[in-house]
């Protein structure tokens, strides 16, 4: 249970309201006020978190920088171990925290497991790389370049930037926060977490298994609240060096008032499907409903519009139409293959596409259906560029067809879009496909595979309005450093005698 047995101290168990964790202790909030979470499934009140306020933040942003500092200077494989320590807890524990996921973000069961199990491997396995890119440094000499003798000698390596600000989104929200936290720690980096309101209680039961592992005070907190309170004065910080963030188009808001900081950005897709007249139809229709009702649909790299040549579309569409029919809808809990989507707003903004599409006459191979927050997954056929579903991202169980009568077209309407975060291609022809591939303004395109974020090593970055800078693991460490340089001046020049 949630807030119970080792995380009771999460718990403020006389309001029922879950702490944030600054200097290393749970803490409630001076402002006396909370936040509500909802569950998406009930419609009711689930969990409440504190609203901090800004000198909250003023007080964490100064840990974190103390702590920063003493952490630089912890060993390597000092760093690691205590990573793996945190990912071990983590794993032991994904049962509670599962349970967050289900109840905060409507995440179907299983799925919540396999988050978390998925998160504490992700731990792990950056703690290993970060031991192997951090431990190597670069050597230069200076008469590699024209005109110099070998009187200096160059040594580069890579140091921590400070303080990170991590902002994970409501779908992913511990596998995505410990993406940041990972690499910024193993880095010497100090780190502060504003998970999403949905999604925020599972994100405090992965930060107390951090602060079992025994991180020092100070260097990791949370700080949970109302966006509207403490979000600019968050992302305005003076002691943030660089922001992590995943989730809408708040990060292009963020993006611009951030100041001169590096910015790692993933910012949402409309991720294209391309199938052409050689294609393996029924494993198309498989990674159709693998890719876009998956999660309801609310994954970033979710297929999200489906581009089919005229020749086969009939086919694919009814292909795909018989495994909708298949798919369970229902609670999370049931393990259901759709389930809720995140809230009231998200469900009222899907059906407004739908309804567009409506009276601009698509074809429904299903009767939309609706129960409060809960979409019966619908592909709609025959849908023109005029239709708002064409363009914009439903983050929901509804997926447009797009009848195409030529490669040329499916790629203009790809490039089109104001996103390019991932799409991909179904055919036969290798050499087709690479040429596809290549012609697609997306940050990656999966040849006979849905889109999606992993193995999460995988280089993983949008283009255009769906993000700045890459993730995955060595990228994050990487983007989580600076280069420092020191040249050794000798007086006289110095070569190597063999």
């Amino acid at each position: 249970m949630a807030g119970n047995g080792v995380f009771a101290e999460i718990l403020d168990g006389e309001q029922q309201v879950f702490k944030y964790y600054a200097d290393g202790e749970w803490k409630k909030s001076s402002s006396g006020k909370n936040v509500s979470i909802i569950n998406p499934t009930t419609r009711k009140t689930q969990y409440k978190v504190q609203a901090c306020t800004q000198e909250e933040v003023n007080k964490v942003m100064e840990a974190a920088k103390t702590a920063q500092k003493s952490w630089a200077k912890t060993p390597l494989w000092k760093r690691a171990e205590l990573l793996h320590k945190a990912a071990a807890i983590l794993k032991e524990h994904k049962a509670p925290i599962a349970e967050c996921l289900v109840k905060e973000i409507a995440k179907p069961a299983k799925d919540a497991v396999t988050e978390v199990v998925r998160s504490g491997d992700l731990v792990s396995y950056t703690a290993e790389e970060g031991v192997r890119i951090l431990g190597e440094g670069k050597f230069l000499v200076s008469d590699s370049f024209p005109g110099n003798e070998r009187t200096k000698y160059c040594l580069t390596s890579k140091i921590p930037l400070g303080v990170i600000l991590a902002i994970p989104p409501f779908n992913y929200p511990v596998n995505l926060a410990v993406s940041k936290i990972s690499p910024a720690l193993i880095a010497g980096n100090s780190l502060v977490l504003k998970p999403p309101t949905q999604g925020a209680v599972a994100a405090l039961h992965m930060m107390h298994c951090f602060h079992l592992a025994g991180f020092p005070k100070g260097l990791i907190s949370v700080i949970t609240g109302k966006g509207s309170e403490i979000g600019d004065f968050l992302t305005m910080h003076p002691a943030v060096n660089c922001i992590s963030f995943t989730g809408g188009d708040t990060g292009i808001s963020i993006s611009k008032k951030a100041g001169m900081i590096p910015l790692q950005m993933e910012l949402g897709g409309k991720d294209s499907c391309i199938v052409l007249e050689d294609a393996d139809l029924d494993l198309v229709a498989a990674n159709i409903i693998k890719g876009g009702y998956s999660y309801s649909g609310q994954r970033c790299t979710a297929v999200k519009v489906v581009l089919v040549m005229e020749s086969v579309a009939d086919d694919l569409v009814e292909k795909v139409k018989e495994k909708v029919a298949k798919l369970t809808v229902g609670p999370p809990e049931n393990d259901c293959d759709i389930t809720p989507v995140v809230s009231e707003s998200s469900a009222n903004y899907i059906e407004g596409l739908v309804m567009d599409a409506k009276q601009k006459n698509a074809t429904f191979c299903q009767e939309y259906k609706r129960e409060g927050n809960l979409i019966w997954p619908l592909l709609l056929d025959n849908v023109r560029p005029d239709m708002r579903i064409a363009w914009e991202e439903p983050f929901g169980p509804v997926l447009p067809v797009i009848r195409i009568g030529s490669v040329e077209e499916g790629i203009h309407h790809c490039n089109a879009s104001n996103f390019g975060l991932q799409g991909c291609v179904f055919t036969k022809d290798i050499n087709k496909a690479m040429l596809i591939s290549d012609a697609m303004e997306s940050g990656t395109v999966q040849i006979n595979s849905a889109p999606a974020r992993g193995p999460d090593h995988f280089p993983f970055q949008g283009f255009k309005d769906s993000g700045i800078g890459s993730q995955g693991v060595t990228n994050s460490i990487n983007m989580m450093t600076k280069i420092k340089t020191t040249v050794i001046n000798l007086p006289t020049p110095s070569y190597t005698i063999g």
